[in-house]
């Protein structure tokens, strides 16, 4: 179904969005407040460019926040060098910073206009996109209908859904299947996303494999890297990535449990969102820990027990520094963030019982001894020192680790295979 007889939910939705964008200029103002818009770009969430649309053929991606961008930006390297233009939406300042650090410079990056209709329309009305990929589970009525109405096709790339969102479809199972009927092709990143899109109504769907696989592990400055190392020594080190409110006060009290039996324990903690470094280094303090924040200048000295990472695109350093990683948003009901960075990179990877957005991976890395689930601060801290007190347990599971997400790799090739036709398509169109 294309972008003509919508059913009820969605034209309410139109209505009630429409109705709302009167209000965006004051809640993009409260966001900015919060630290959460550049107040240089806001007009860019009501669909106005900062930027002249390039000649030639242009596609556009969307990732929604980090994990997105960056699970996408190895298909836009492959697609620049192709000689397309590439337009790069998302909806935080996080992400756009990533973007900034490492998409090649010809990709323009915009924010991605709110979901209300004119907002869209003028975005689509100047970027007139020949092609349009929304990454992993990026399904927006108003963003996806103007597509369609235009004729422009519609890909989800990397995509997933989780059991819970499936199931909130299913109450408006009209609905889900016309938005998922504008969409031109589907690929999923396992068997089970792909059954879960089908069940919905999506018409074309392909298990292709998660991207997240074949994206290198983050970098690292050299200089800030040996600089880091230098402070650390031979200190032992656990890294608490990604982590979210509710978690770091679990962290804490692992490094609490565990100071003793590793002397000279630094634990790292690097917030999931980089803002809350001050809340993190207050919660350890008052557990009566020493803590300071990379943010404020500080590198963590001979007495810092507790270093909050609490910058953007440095992980790579941290990851580097840790042989055993818990992986946040899973010992709150966040669903995980992604095991692949620290898994690449050599690292043990902990993790909660929270973590049904990377369900299958985590089962996967469960099963080959790749992964060590945990359920709160005393089974973590178990968890970390089992890891540092037996170095060929901690050689094997590493090594699992490892083995289980490189073998998973191969979604970019069959990715760009998927969608060699219509790029073709747009070749041909445009000569």
């Amino acid at each position: 179904m294309r972008a003509n007889g919508l059913p009820v939910p969605l034209h309410l939705y139109r209505g009630v969005t429409t109705a709302a964008a009167m209000l965006a200029p004051a809640w993009l103002a409260h966001r900015v407040r919060k630290g959460k818009e550049d107040p240089r770009r806001l007009a860019e969430r009501r669909g106005i460019a900062s930027a002249p649309r390039p000649k030639g053929p242009l596609i556009w991606a969307h990732g929604a926040s980090v994990g997105e961008v960056l699970s996408i930006l190895p298909l836009i390297e492959r697609l620049t060098e192709r000689g397309f233009n590439i337009l790069l939406t998302s909806g935080t300042l996080t992400s756009s910073r990533i973007v900034g650090r490492r998409a090649h410079p010809s990709v323009i990056h915009q924010f991605v206009p709110l979901d209300a209709r004119k907002f869209v329309a003028r975005f689509l009305d100047h970027w007139k996109p020949d092609l349009a990929l929304m990454a992993e589970s990026e399904i927006w009525p108003n963003l996806m209908t103007e597509v369609a109405r235009r004729g422009t096709p519609l890909m989800l790339v990397n995509a997933r859904l989780s059991e819970r969102s499936t199931e909130r479809w299913r109450r408006l199972p009209r609905s889900a299947r016309s938005l998922l009927g504008m969409v031109d092709l589907c690929l999923a990143q396992s068997r089970e996303d792909a059954d879960r899109f089908r069940s919905l109504g999506a018409p074309r769907v392909q298990p292709v494999g998660n991207l997240k696989f074949d994206v290198p592990p983050p970098d690292a400055e050299p200089e800030a890297l040996e600089e880091m190392q230098a402070q650390v020594v031979n200190r032992p080190v656990l890294l608490a990535a990604s982590t979210h409110p509710g978690e770091d006060e679990a962290v804490i009290e692992a490094h609490l449990r565990l100071r003793e039996a590793l002397p000279g324990l630094l634990t790292i903690i690097a917030p999931r969102h980089p803002e809350r470094g001050p809340d993190i280094e207050t919660l350890a303090q008052a557990a009566g820990v020493s803590a300071i924040r990379r943010d404020a200048g500080y590198l963590p000295g001979e007495v810092t027990e507790i270093y909050v990472a609490d910058t953007i695109g440095e992980l790579g350093i941290f990851y580097r520094l840790a042989p055993v990683v818990f992986v946040g948003g899973s010992l709150v009901r966040h669903g995980g963030q992604t095991p692949i960075e620290a898994a690449k990179l050599g690292a043990v990877v902990v993790h909660g019982p929270h973590v049904w957005n990377f369900g299958a991976l985590y089962a996967q890395l469960d099963e080959s001894g790749g992964a060590i689930p945990v359920s709160d601060g005393a089974t973590l801290a178990q968890a970390v020192l089992d890891q540092f007190a037996d170095p060929d347990y901690h050689l094997a599971t590493a090594r699992a680790a490892w083995t289980t997400t490189e073998a998973l790799s191969g979604a970019l090739e069959r990715t760009l295979s998927a969608i060699e036709p219509y790029l073709a398509q747009i070749r041909l169109a445009r000569r």
